[in-house]
């Protein structure tokens, strides 16, 4: 199959699966946000091993998970918040681990066991706390008496792949300028600038509906997701130039894996949650 037709089929299956997944009910929403969560949180461990280390990608991943449901239980006022204190015997355990390890590198093993924590788990996390408690775009089902709105969520990604498109667009037309070719030769200014105006189009289009700030704050949003978004996809592919490999993963046709898609997603989105969180 062309790589063109082959990559524009696996793109609308992806927007299916996070819009559905995300706007469909709060039950879809955090098993959709558990999976990006798990896939980035792998395919990271994935290419750490391909370089010789071998982190616990075991004892990680289930931190990861515990990170994302209590965080997913806090933010629907269903535990408190020193309920994330319940991380610390799992994290405690899982040093304590490597001492009974053969390794010969221990601590490059416990430091990218831990680092995906702050890289994948965090940005994901704070999904549900753009969602609950939170009042605007509906979700599809109907949720009972919980406050839920997926409206930022939906937002975001919306914004992000405006500006995915855009750069997409305005790179292969009038790409001259190298961005930071060292690290990602296709990149150019010229597509960075394409990508932030059809950002910023998209954002003053749809603020509306979105819900949750003004026009103006979704124009400031649109902005934050485009230069972090484009430093995120640097950030990785640094991250993939220094470990060898071409694509974190091959589950998306055309795509490559979680981390080659979501890559901006981990960068900008604990930007716009800030943001929202003090302008909102």
């Amino acid at each position: 199959m062309n790589n063109f037709f082959r990559r524009t089929l696996t793109g609308a299956w992806i927007v299916i699966f996070i819009l559905g997944g995300f706007w469909l009910h709060p039950i879809s929403f955090l098993i959709t946000g558990l999976v990006l969560l798990t896939g980035t949180q792998y395919e990271y461990y994935k290419i750490i091993a391909s370089t010789g280390v071998n982190p616990r990608k075991t004892a990680g991943l289930i931190a990861g998970i515990s990170v994302y449901i209590l965080s997913a239980l806090v933010a629907a006022a269903i535990l408190p918040v020193k309920s994330f204190l319940f991380l610390i015997p799992l994290i405690t355990l899982t040093m304590i681990l490597e001492l009974y390890s053969t390794q010969d590198r221990p601590f490059e093993s416990l430091a990218h066991t831990f680092f995906p924590l702050i890289y994948t788990v965090i940005p994901f996390s704070l999904f549900p706390f753009a969602a609950f408690s939170r009042h605007g775009l509906e979700s599809l089902l109907p949720h009972g008496e919980i406050i839920f709105s997926p409206g930022i969520i939906i937002g975001f990604f919306l914004l992000i792949w405006a500006n995915d498109t855009g750069a997409y667009l305005a790179g292969i037309s009038f790409g001259r300028t190298r961005l930071m070719e060292r690290v990602s030769p296709k990149k150019t200014w010229e597509g960075f600038f394409g990508g932030i105006s059809a950002s910023i189009l998209v954002a003053w289009l749809l603020s509306h509906w979105f819900g949750v700030v003004s026009t103006a704050g979704w124009i400031a949003v649109s902005v934050i997701i485009s230069v972090a978004g484009t430093y995120g996809d640097l950030i990785e592919s640094m991250l993939k130039r220094s470990a060898g490999v071409k694509d974190s993963g091959s589950i998306m046709p055309g795509h490559g894996g979680f981390l080659d898609r979501f890559d901006s997603t981990i960068i900008s989105f604990p930007l716009v949650y800030l943001f929202i969180s003090l302008f909102g």
